[in-house]
């Protein structure tokens, strides 16, 4: 998997960051990171069955684990079934499956 900081790390390396302060600390940045909607960080202790297999089904569609954790945890929120997203899952493959059957046909 590609690291998409490299070039933002190769371009600050050498900047002295020593007396920054935190984005928490600096009320503008507050509001803007508010305002963005981003993922909010946390600490979650899960079994280590249940790591194991998202880290497993992670490098099989070689994506990121904390992703799926977290698509995981959105379908449950949202009151998704398992059965939910196989139907889902079923009908996005049975659409992509008729346009390119259709396409081929032209």
């Amino acid at each position: 998997m590609k690291n998409s900081s490299a070039e933002l790390y190769e371009k600050f390396k050498n900047y002295d960051f020593s007396d920054a302060k935190p984005a928490s600390q600096i009320p503008h940045l507050v509001e803007l990171q508010a305002q963005a909607g981003k993922k909010a960080r946390i600490t979650i202790r899960v079994d280590r069955d249940v790591l194991a297999a998202f880290k497993a089904r992670a490098e099989m569609v070689n994506g990121n684990y904390q992703t799926l954790m977290n698509d995981a945890l959105r379908q449950f929120a949202q009151g998704l079934t398992l059965a939910d997203v196989v139907r889902d899952a079923v009908r996005e493959t049975l659409k992509k499956s008729r346009r390119s059957s259709m396409s081929s046909r032209k």
